[in-house]
């Protein structure tokens, strides 16, 4: 018997799908020309409203042209484009609604596109992507350790041999622009697939978010057990799924700083080849951008599987089973109700209900009840005057205020009274450990700005201070002389008021 049967149900199941069916409708070609006019590589989504008024200019152009276009407007489209899963629609970072394209309306977009190419794919740089593959997953396939080293001793000795006849002045064989147009070609294909690939694995971790939560509302288990259950789910999400797993495996490579440096580097290298002068500006700066769409597209996954986490995380906290069992059991109360009417009930009777009950008429609710603890008095203090300091006494509270202007005059005026110095910087180095704390400088200052005798310095002198934890300091201070007269003055203002 043939197999006829099994290849017709996995056909139909392939036309089922999205993306063909996107290709067999019979607005096929301008539903995928608005896709390729309003979305690119730059641009993956477009606000709600700009989009609706997008795609009425379009129709209005086209039919200004005589060309037949869908009777509907541009708002009814896109509802009907988002599901029929070719449009998806979100709430973006400023909390406008907008639209991006789905991974069945990107991969229809690559398939017209690759139809529409004039250039063959099938070239030695494709041929050459394949048997390089070939080789390299067989090598890792192959359990046997005598072949592995075969294969990695030949191609050793192929590199070695090619680099010595470099070395030694070989001559280097320049690549034609035509291997390179094929070359490109072939690149720009495989980039070309990636923002459907990161799609598909964006749209895998969503369905996976929709199917957790679902499954999360219908459970009747213990909270702590759900809890559990659903942290195991989230964390192993990624692996879950063929397209998790390619993400991980490709998330893996490219966490690889180095590699992604080498990867740009090597397009660098790329245009710089004459063949690049054919490129329009526009597909040169298209394929510079693969690593920056390689990045984006990490971090579009990436954001979806950190939204993830916090729904579910947000979900699970604000879960209340009990008011889901109170509602639930309500619903069923009101169906059994329902039924019960429904027995005597004829075709066409109603039954008047409230939307919304009624308010209570009172006067005045209680929102707070008497509660003795509320009017208890505070407890007594704990006595812990035993575990007090020491009060300091006048003598170091004086220490820690400001100059002592009366020792100090008194001081000064013996200094100079019996000539033993020459300056007051050399007569306050003299004095006792609790007059030469950092503030007598300034009252030092003080007096010699009463007696007018600050004027005369002409040079510095260094004043040694100790401050009362013992720590010593050094001033550069004007070098201030007080004669007889001034000394006598000085003696004088001891007997009257320090602020005269």
């Amino acid at each position: 018997m043939s197999d006829i049967a099994g290849e017709l149900a996995r056909v139909r199941e392939a036309f089922d799908k999205p993306t063909l069916r996107l290709l067999d409708r019979k607005w096929a070609p301008f539903v995928l020309a608005v896709f390729a006019s309003s979305f690119s590589r730059d641009r993956r989504s477009v606000q709600a409203d700009l989009l609706h008024a997008q795609v009425d200019a379009y129709l209005a152009d086209l039919r200004s042209v005589g060309t037949e276009v869908p009777t509907k407007n541009g708002r009814a489209l896109c509802v009907q484009w988002m599901n029929d899963q070719w449009l998806y629609r979100e709430t973006g970072d400023g909390g406008d609604e907008q639209y991006s394209l789905t991974s069945h309306a990107l991969e229809a977009l690559l398939l017209v596109a690759s139809l529409s190419r004039d250039r063959a794919l099938i070239s030695e740089s494709r041929l050459t992507t394949i048997v390089d593959t070939v080789r390299h997953r067989a090598t890792q396939a192959n359990p046997d350790r005598e072949e592995r080293i075969r294969r990695l001793d030949l191609e050793i000795a192929e590199k070695a041999s090619e680099r010595e006849r470099l070395a030694q002045g070989g001559e280097i064989a320049a690549v034609s622009n035509d291997q390179m147009h094929e070359g490109y070609a072939n690149l720009i294909d495989l980039i070309n697939q990636l923002p459907s690939d990161f799609k598909r694995v964006e749209e895998s971790v969503a369905g996976m978010h929709r199917q957790i939560v679902n499954d999360f509302r219908g459970e009747e288990r213990p909270i702590s057990e759900v809890l559990d259950e659903y942290l195991t789910k989230t964390d192993a999400l990624m692996s879950s799924t063929p397209e998790g797993r390619a993400f991980e495996g490709a998330f893996a490579l490219l966490r690889n700083d180095a590699l992604i440096q080498e990867l740009k580097n090597d397009l660098e290298t790329i245009l710089l080849h004459p063949f690049a002068l054919e490129l329009s500006a526009h597909d040169r700066r298209s394929f510079m951008g693969t690593v920056s769409l390689i990045r984006k597209g990490i971090d579009d996954v990436l954001t979806q599987r950190n939204g993830l986490t916090t729904t579910l995380r947000e979900h699970i906290v604000n879960h209340d089973v009990v008011k889901d069992r109170e509602l639930e059991r309500l619903l069923r109360e009101i169906n059994r109700e329902l039924a019960t009417w429904m027995q005597t009930a004829g075709p066409r009777s109603t039954v008047t209900a409230e939307l919304m009950p009624g308010t209570l008429d009172v006067e005045h609710l209680r929102e707070r009840f008497y509660d003795p603890g509320a009017h208890l008095a505070p407890p007594g203090l704990e006595d812990v005057s035993a575990d007090a300091p020491q009060p300091a006494s006048l003598h170091d509270m004086r220490q820690q205020g400001g100059p002592l202007l009366e020792e100090l005059r008194q001081a000064l005026v013996t200094a100079f009274s019996n000539g033993e110095a020459a300056s007051v910087g050399e007569a306050f180095n003299g004095f006792a450990a609790e007059l030469r704390r950092p503030v007598e400088i300034l009252g030092m200052l003080q007096m010699a700005t009463q007696l007018d005798a600050v004027h005369r310095a002409d040079t510095l002198e260094t004043f040694d201070t100790l401050r009362p934890d013992g720590s010593r300091h050094s001033f550069l201070v004007p070098r201030i002389i007080l004669n007889g007269h001034e000394t006598a003055a000085l003696a004088a203002l001891n007997s009257g008021s320090d602020d005269d």
